[in-house]
């Protein structure tokens, strides 16, 4: 009989979930919940990359959604396009994040490589839900996938809605994790973010 793999949550995770196999999926849906998150790499510049205060996320991404909108307002596109441009960004950004959510973060995994990436990506959140620090997506990481992102959408658009476009989908992205971050942490005392909370957790 193999012994099971087992994790040891005093050592860098994640070089270690991929030994899991067929085990990672149930050992990850087994949330420890505490505000301590646990350390990802031994290596502490990568640690750090992988860790982000949610106000970083406003902070860095607003500008940028400013600067992009303002650009397609240079190259000729009156503020009302603008402006629907930008919506429609918001639309994609959100249909971009049901699909991730629906057929990639939530997948079967078995792999090394496929249970590594999948714990990097979106497992971490499920096995500490409470680690304020890995709730919203580090802008590195973000940064990296901005590349294919904006190349997308300079190709299915004109140069002068292009970047209000993706204003729109980043301004998408700071909206949902932020709202993501307040889901767990905040105290909402309104009808409708308390509805979202227990419909969030439920």
């Amino acid at each position: 009989m193999v012994a099971k793999f087992v994790v040891d949550l005093d050592k860098p995770l994640v070089s270690q979930v991929g030994y899991l196999g067929e085990a990672y999926d149930e050992w990850v849906h087994q949330p420890i919940v505490t505000k301590e998150g646990p350390r990802f790499f031994a290596n502490d510049m990568m640690e750090f990359l992988t860790r982000t205060r949610w106000w970083v996320i406003p902070l860095v991404w607003l500008p940028v959604v400013c600067w992009l909108v303002s650009i397609s307002m240079q190259r000729g596109l009156i503020p009302v396009h603008a402006a629907f441009a930008s919506v429609f960004g918001i639309f994609i950004w959100s249909l971009m994040e049901y699909s991730l959510h629906r057929f990639l973060f939530h997948m079967k995994t078995q792999s090394y490589w496929t249970n590594t990436f999948h714990y990097l990506l979106h497992g971490c959140h499920h096995k500490h839900p409470m680690d304020a620090l890995r709730l919203v997506f580090p802008p590195a990481g973000a940064a990296i996938i901005c590349v294919p992102l904006w190349s997308l959408i300079r190709l299915f658009s004109t140069p002068t809605v292009a970047p209000a476009l993706f204003g729109g989908l980043l301004l998408g992205y700071v909206m949902y994790d932020c709202t993501h971050y307040y889901l767990h942490h905040g105290k909402p005392s309104t009808r409708i973010p308390k509805k979202l909370k227990v419909t969030f957790f439920n």
